[in-house]
C-alpha cells in the first residue's frame, strides 16, 4: 500500500499507521514546515518528501499509485476556539488541495482529520467528500481531551 499524507507535520500519519499495525510500502509526505520535516526525516528516513501541497502533481505517482490519501488540512480558520473565519481564511482553502489530489489520484481510501467547526463548514467539507465525519475525542487514545472530526471512506 502506498500512502500520501498531506499537511504531514512531523509524520503523525506514520506514527498512527505503525501503532495500528498497518503495513505500507511507500509513504509520501507533503509538508512545508522545515522543523516538522526535520523531525520526520530523523524518525522516518525513508519518507518521500514532496514539499508544498500546491505543487504535488498526479504525474509524481505514475509508478507508485496512491492507495491511501490522508491529511489534516490547516484548522485555524475552522476552529471554534479561533476567529471562525471558515473558508474565508486562506489556510482553510488548502482543504481544496486535498480534493484536487483525491480527484486526480483516485485512491482506494481517504482519511481527513480536522477540528470541531461550524456546522456550515462541516457540511461543505462533507458535501465535497460525499459522507459525514465521525467525532472522536482524542482522550480515547492520548492524554489530550480534544474532539476531532474524521472523514474516512
Amino acid at each position: 500500500m502506498n500512502v500520501l499524507s498531506l499537511f504531514d507535520g512531523m509524520s503523525c500519519g506514520q506514527i498512527a499507521l505503525n501503532r495500528a499495525g498497518v503495513k505500507y510500502d511507500k509513504y509520501f509526505a507533503s509538508e512545508v514546515d522545515k522543523y516538522a520535516i526535520k523531525v520526520a526525516q530523523a524518525n522516518y528516513p525513508h519518507t518521500h518528501h514532496m514539499g508544498d501541497v500546491k505543487q504535488v502533481q498526479k504525474s509524481y505517482f505514475i509508478d507508485d499509485p496512491i492507495d491511501l490519501l490522508m491529511g489534516g488540512s490547516p484548522c485555524q480558520g475552522f476552529s471554534v476556539a479561533g476567529k471562525q473565519l471558515d473558508f474565508n481564511d486562506p489556510r482553510s482553502k488548502l482543504f481544496f488541495e486535498f480534493i484536487r489530489l483525491r480527484d486526480a489520484l483516485q485512491p482506494k481510501y481517504i482519511l481527513l482529520e480536522n477540528v470541531r467547526m461550524s456546522k456550515s463548514s462541516q457540511d461543505i467539507i462533507s458535501a465535497w467528500l460525499g459522507f459525514q465525519p465521525q467525532a472522536i475525542n482524542s482522550s480515547t487514545v492520548s492524554a489530550q481531551n480534544r474532539y476531532r472530526l474524521y472523514w474516512f471512506g
